[in-house]
C-alpha cells in the first residue's frame, strides 16, 4: 500500500451558520481543517496509508484535533506537541455576488514556533513513498519555512515522490520573506506541482497576462504557464492547475488542466450550482490527483478522478472531502443527475 506523508498546519475552523455574516448570530460552527491535513483525510478515506505531521498545543483543543484526525483513519503517530497555540480561521460563506471571507488568527501557533531541527525527517519518511506539502506552510513563519525546505530536500534525497500545492495566501507572507523567495527553492525538490489559476504567478513570480476577476479563463494561457514552469524547473514532471470560472459565489464552472513533457490535458468541466462549501476544494483535488496517479495507468484517468472528487467536495460541509472512490468513479462515468439512490 502506498504510504503518503503530509506536513503542515491544521487549524480550528470557526464558521458562521449557513450563509450568515460572522457574528450575525451568537453561534459559530467549530470543526478542524488545513491544507495538508485535508489531503491526508481524503487519502485515508480512499484507503491509502496517510500520515499527517504537525505540532499541536498540548491542551484540550490539540487533543480534540488529534482525535478528529484519527476518526478519519489518518496516522497521527508522527504528530508532536509543543509550545504555542492552536491556529484559528474564521469563515463566512458567501452567497450570490457576496464572496466568502476568511479571517486568520494563527500567529504563534505550535507549528509556526516549531524549531527547524525539531522534526527527524529521515525517521518520518521511513517506509514512505510520497510526500505532500503546500505553499501555506512556509508562509506562516520563518521556522515553518525552514522546516518545509528541510522536509522536501530530505524527501527528494530518499527517493520519495514530492507534490506541492503552491497555495498562495497573501495574508500570510508577513515575516520578511516574499513567496517567490521561498517557493522557488522548495519547487526545486518537487515532482508534481499543483496550483490554481493564479498560484504560479504569485508564488513563483511567473507573470502572465491573465485575470481571474472576470470569471473567464483562457486555456492557452495556462498551457503556456505550465510549459514555462516545466522549462524552468527540470525536476518537475507534472503541473496540474485547477480552473474555476466563477459566475457568483454559488455558481462555478470547475475543471483542471495537466501538463507534462509529452502532453497537455484539459479535464471535464463541471457546472456547480448551489455550492454547499468550496473551502478545501483545492485540497480535495490535490488528494484526488495523488490517489489517481497511484491508481490509474493513464494521466487522463488520474486527472478525471481528481476533478470529479473535488467537484463532489463542493457538496460537503467542512474542510474534509468525505466521498468514496465509488462515488467519484460514478461521476467520472457521467452520472451527474443527483437522483436519490435506493
Amino acid at each position: 500500500m502506498t504510504r503518503v506523508i503530509t506536513f503542515g498546519e491544521i487549524m480550528l475552523r470557526l464558521k458562521s451558520p449557513g450563509f450568515d455574516r460572522l457574528f450575525q448570530s451568537p453561534f459559530l460552527e467549530a470543526t478542524f481543517g488545513g491544507g495538508e491535513a485535508n489531503v491526508a483525510v481524503s487519502l485515508a478515506n480512499y484507503g491509502l496509508d496517510a500520515a499527517f505531521v504537525t505540532c499541536l498545543p498540548d491542551n484540550d483543543i490539540g487533543r480534540a484535533c488529534l482525535r478528529e484526525l484519527r476518526k478519519f483513519g489518518v496516522d497521527t503517530s508522527l504528530i508532536q506537541f509543543g509550545p504555542g497555540r492552536m491556529g484559528i480561521y474564521f469563515l463566512e460563506s458567501g452567497a450570490n455576488q457576496r464572496p466568502s471571507k476568511v479571517i486568520y488568527d494563527r500567529d504563534n501557533s505550535a507549528v509556526a514556533l516549531a524549531k527547524p531541527d525539531q522534526f527527524d525527517w529521515e525517521k518520518i519518511f521511513a517506509g514512505a513513498h510520497w510526500f505532500h506539502i503546500s505553499g501555506i506552510t512556509p508562509a506562516i513563519s520563518q521556522n515553518a519555512a525552514e522546516n518545509a525546505i528541510r522536509s522536501v530536500k530530505t524527501a527528494r534525497e530518499l527517493g520519495l515522490k514530492v507534490s506541492c500545492d503552491l497555495n498562495y495566501r497573501s495574508k500570510l507572507w508577513r515575516y520578511g520573506k516574499s513567496a517567490p523567495e521561498v517557493m522557488r527553492e522548495i519547487v526545486q525538490y518537487v515532482d508534481v506541482c499543483i496550483a490554481n489559476e493564479e498560484d504560479i504567478q504569485k508564488s513563483l513570480g511567473m507573470e502572465i497576462d491573465v485575470s481571474v476577476e472576470t470569471g473567464e479563463l483562457d486555456l492557452d494561457k495556462y498551457r503556456e504557464l505550465a510549459g514555462r514552469l516545466l522549462e524552468t524547473y527540470a525536476n518537475v514532471e507534472l503541473v496540474a492547475i485547477t480552473l474555476r470560472r466563477s459566475i457568483n459565489a454559488n455558481q462555478n464552472h470547475w475543471s483542471a488542466c495537466a501538463c507534462n513533457r509529452d502532453k497537455f490535458l484539459h479535464s471535464t468541466e463541471y457546472a456547480i450550482s448551489d455550492i454547499v462549501d468550496r473551502v478545501g476544494g483545492g485540497d480535495s483535488f490535490a488528494a484526488g490527483l495523488i490517489f489517481g496517479l497511484n491508481r490509474y495507468p493513464a494521466l487522463e484517468e488520474a486527472l478525471e478522478f481528481a476533478i470529479a472528487a473535488s467537484c463532489l467536495k463542493h457538496s460537503i460541509n467542512g474542510d474534509f472531502n468525505l466521498v468514496s472512490i465509488s462515488e467519484v468513479e460514478q461521476l467520472m462515468k457521467g452520472n451527474r443527475s443527483g437522483r436519490v439512490q435506493r
